[in-house]
């Protein structure tokens, strides 16, 4: 594989950073910050003219992550997603658009049922205690969720051969 344009390259490790910022955030605070979400919607836009996406292609990406984000709205109104996790799905669907959306939700819902078990039968054997990591702590309270961005990174690390921009930057 061979960079084909530095632009595109570049935004490729933006995007890996930003997508592991949220899941390193989310399981330090079970919070993701608003502005995660936010940079991946404004950097694609560059990235994708960088890449030499047409303007169309760049619009029917965006598309895609409206309707992820109504799907995902939908699923946090009845309490199956959290706010932050949503809109980084959604974010990361801008990225993926319609060739790499496929893989994206199969591996990010594969790694998130493997996360959930994990985490599940972790917290049937340990139960939180003092002098571990207040985040430790709070995998192992029952009443908390889950941080869901770890699956998250995980798709969208997976779906990244299927992206247009990485096809574009690396050939």
């Amino acid at each position: 594989m061979i960079i084909e344009s530095l632009a595109p390259a570049l935004f490729v490790l933006a995007f890996l950073g930003l997508v592991l910022f949220a899941a390193g955030s989310d399981i330090a605070s079970m919070q993701i910050p608003n502005w995660v979400s936010i940079a991946l919607a404004l950097v694609f836009p560059v990235a994708a003219f960088a890449a030499g996406l047409s303007w169309m292609q760049i619009g029917l990406h965006v598309l895609i992550g409206v309707i992820v984000f109504i799907a995902g709205f939908l699923l946090f109104s009845i309490g199956v997603l959290g706010g932050g996790d949503v809109k980084v799905i959604s974010g990361v669907a801008v990225w993926t658009g319609a060739a790499a959306l496929s893989p994206f939700a199969f591996w990010t819902t594969a790694a998130g049922g493997v996360l959930a078990l994990i985490v599940l039968l972790t917290r049937k054997r340990l139960a939180p205690a003092d002098g571990r990591p207040a985040f430790f702590n709070r995998l192992l309270t029952p009443t908390n969720g889950i941080p869901y961005a770890i699956a998250i990174a995980v798709g969208a690390i997976v779906s990244l051969p299927s992206q247009p921009i990485v096809q574009a930057a690396f050939r």
